[in-house]
């Protein structure tokens, strides 16, 4: 069946986490071809390439490192030789550094800038001039409602995060008149498996978690995935500039 990003190229990096692999395999039911951008996670790369492919869907795995200038030219030239122009970017690909506030040095806050915001800058500057010429472009970013709820131990991630809204503001004025959107998912808790390792009490964060939220669920990686194909498509043309929050209700300002 003919779907909704049918012809579309699509570079979804952070393809191999939570969200990512989500977001990459309703892209590609939805008719895009996906690139999966990922750094050193081959056997998670292969299988998600081989759930694509298995479900007729086009799925190439890249390795690279998204903090190296020089690494992300040379991604963006193996995606066009593989699948040609990328037509939407999902910028996912990130960290979640946790380091109380007295413990941040220098080189803590710069690491975490620069993977979770300058790493979106390059992709985008690197993208966008084929999108420009071509007429037509989706840049969407991966935030987190942690830009306006805060939390702490975080100070360098949810600094990056709230830059990163801003850089997609900034997108969508300049890159507007191209017919090029720019929007930012940000996601509430999620619920990924990863959140087993790096959190004690799961069952007493879900209380809590529900306790801040409209919807009483946790959220899932594939509600997240729904907004960002959404913003794909030609029926959000006329959505740009915006932060859409897929979090429950947590934050409602």
């Amino acid at each position: 069946m003919p779907g909704p990003l049918n012809g579309r190229t699509a570079l979804v990096t952070g393809a191999t986490g939570g969200l990512g692999s989500a977001i990459a395999r309703r892209l590609a039911a939805d008719g895009a071809n996906v690139a999966l951008a990922h750094f050193t996670d081959d056997q998670a790369a292969a299988e998600l390439t081989a759930h694509i492919t298995d479900s007729r869907g086009t799925a190439v795995p890249l390795e690279a490192d998204l903090r190296e200038d020089e690494a992300v030219r040379a991604l963006c030239h193996q995606v066009h030789d593989a699948l040609g122009t990328v037509d939407i970017l999902v910028s996912n690909a990130g960290a979640y550094p946790r380091r109380p506030w007295p413990e941040t040095t220098p080189t803590h806050w710069d690491d975490a800038l620069v993977t979770n915001l300058t790493s979106h800058y390059l992709l985008a500057h690197e993208l966008t001039p084929a999108m420009t010429a071509a007429g037509w472009g989706r840049i969407i970013t991966i935030g987190s409602v942690l830009a306006t709820a805060g939390r702490h131990d975080l100070a360098g991630y949810i600094s990056a995060k709230a830059g990163l809204e801003g850089l997609t503001r900034a997108l969508a004025r300049e890159l507007g008149p191209a017919s090029i959107t720019a929007n930012c998912v940000a996601p509430g808790s999620i619920r990924v498996p990863a959140e087993d390792t790096v959190v004690d009490d799961p069952e007493a964060m879900t209380a809590r978690q529900l306790a801040r939220q409209c919807v009483q669920r946790r959220g899932r990686p594939d509600d997240v995935a729904a907004a960002v194909s959404f913003l794909a498509t030609n029926d959000a043309d006329f959505i740009t500039g915006q932060t859409l929050r897929v979090d429950g209700g947590w934050i409602l300002g």
